[in-house]
């Protein structure tokens, strides 16, 4: 790719930018028709948490595999087919009958998914060889990333005002056939040369190490540790990350080169990749029902009401090299996790009535910080591992990304599913059924105070939004809790690492001549 003119070069990252922006689009556009599908499919709580992270919970487990296997058999061959099976997906989640049928295609989502996020960083290894260049290069992608995130829901907001909650799923289709097209003309082939086979047990181990551990994180955060299912997912797949661990150090060609967290700044970016979004992806997910469902806003307007995050994640993303120079990687690293902390930290005294100007403040302050901490953590990860092994390093870079994403609507979803239902109280001669309907989420007790007299719909009401609320303001703080704890860990990871003898360790959007 070397022989590249510049104009092919910042070509071919345009259509990569296009193929980021809908997975990244995906993740989001999902949450303002969380109340649209709660009243037309009827979800359960559990049905509605698994609607919301079904997509990342499989992305992040096949991101790995997928990242190996496109080395092997060709980053732009695996985009373009997953490109096109993601198509198909989106036709099946937008016309699903039943809330299992929207799991599924969810699913399904996130298996096409997976096999486009990691071609799309590895092809920019290839196609941006300067570092400088490349360095741009990622700050573009990692924007493009969070404008998909931000344009999801504004655009889900603006269908949902018009049609029904499947829009948000064919809007997909136009902009894939737009990367199919000028991907097959623009996108220059590249894979490891010599990659070796590709190994179906390490596929398996690292899909079930991952599902195991999430599940369980997210059931004994919704139900407890008493319910059997939730110790032995937890053990089965921890034992599973075990054993694909030891089996990728005896292998020649590993499916993924566990060795890389060897490199500090390949475990710091990892790490604060994946916190940062358990925070931010569980505080939206919370966030636009409760500006919705508590607040009354129309799904256009909450879309237009997060906007703020999403538009700092941009300029964050676009500034990351600046500031990586200024102030060097480790420091940028940590004062922005200290930030996304802070900016969710406020959540937890956001009230019912709560000024919007302080809700915008915290969005944008946490956008802008997560955009930092997502690009420079690319860049960190990207630059540490050899060129021949871009996709699998790529893929451990999106792993955390989309694993985070996941965890973040489990942890969150669930510890505010908990407190609601527990604070809940039903008036006295509600309907039994009516009552255990409200008890599993906010949009269930707002479709069953419908069915109500006024005396008694309006305490429901009253009591739901209450609950609501208090479980947000629980979740707040242990998201920023988080948060502060991976700020401390990243920095304690990356001490050491200056000066000149780290010149040929620094991260491409640092550059040579700066401490980290």
């Amino acid at each position: 790719m070397s022989t590249l003119t510049a104009r092919q070069r910042w070509t071919g990252l345009a259509v990569l930018v296009l193929a980021v922006t809908v997975v990244a689009l995906d993740a989001t556009v999902l949450s303002l028709a969380i109340p649209s599908i709660s009243e037309t499919l009827r979800p359960s709580g559990t049905q509605l948490l698994w609607i919301g992270d079904s997509y990342s919970f499989v992305l992040a487990g096949l991101l790995v595999s997928m990242g190996a296997l496109s080395d092997r058999i060709g980053r732009k061959r695996l985009l373009l087919v997953g490109s096109a099976a993601f198509g198909a997906a989106s036709l099946l989640a937008a016309y699903a009958p039943g809330p299992g049928w929207l799991i599924l295609a969810r699913a399904l989502l996130g298996v096409a998914g997976a096999t486009i996020m990691p071609s799309t960083l590895s092809l920019i290894r290839g196609l941006f060889p300067d570092d400088r260049e490349r360095a741009t290069a990622i700050g573009i992608w990692g924007a493009a990333a969070t404008a998909g995130a931000a344009l999801g829901p504004v655009v889900g907001g603006a269908l949902l005002e018009r049609f029904w909650w499947g829009s948000v799923f064919l809007m997909n289709i136009p902009v894939l056939l737009l990367l199919l097209g000028f991907g097959a003309w623009l996108l220059p082939e590249s894979k490891d040369p010599k990659p070796g086979r590709w190994d179906v047990l390490s596929v398996v181990l690292s899909m079930a190490g991952v599902i195991g551990v999430v599940y369980a994180v997210k059931e004994a955060a919704a139900h407890g540790v008493g319910r059997w299912d939730v110790p032995v997912s937890f053990v089965l797949g921890a034992a599973a990350l075990t054993v694909f661990v030891r089996r990728q150090l005896r292998l020649e060609t590993p499916l993924l080169d566990v060795r890389l967290f060897r490199d500090r700044r390949f475990t710091a970016a990892v790490s604060a990749s994946l916190v940062s979004l358990v925070g931010l992806s569980g505080v939206i997910f919370v966030v636009s029902q409760y500006l919705q469902l508590v607040r009354g806003y129309q799904p256009l307007q909450a879309g237009l009401a997060e906007l703020p995050a999403f538009a700092g994640s941009v300029v964050g993303g676009l500034l990351t090299a600046r500031v990586a120079r200024r102030f060097g990687a480790r420091t940028a690293l940590t004062a922005c996790l200290l930030a996304m902390g802070l900016g969710i930290g406020v959540l937890g005294w956001l009230e019912q009535d709560t000024t919007y100007l302080l809700l915008a403040a915290s969005f944008l302050l946490v956008g802008t910080a997560e955009g930092v901490v997502y690009t420079l953590g690319a860049d960190l990860v990207l630059s540490a591992a050899p060129a021949e092994k871009a996709g699998a390093a790529s893929a451990v870079s999106e792993t955390a990304y989309e694993l985070g994403t996941a965890l973040g609507i489990a942890l969150v979803g669930s510890v505010v599913g908990s407190i609601y239902a527990n604070g809940l109280a039903v008036p006295a001669g509600t309907d039994p059924a009516l009552a255990a309907r409200a008890g599993e989420s906010l949009g269930s007790a707002v479709e069953a105070a419908q069915g109500l007299a006024p005396e008694l719909a309006q305490p429901l009401l009253a009591s739901a939004k209450a609950g609501f609320v208090s479980g947000m303001n629980s979740a707040g703080l242990l998201a920023a809790v988080l948060l502060v704890g991976a700020a401390v860990t990243a920095w304690l990871l990356l001490r050491g690492l200056s000066g000149p003898a780290a010149a040929a360790e620094e991260p491409a959007a640092v550059s040579e001549k700066v401490h980290v």
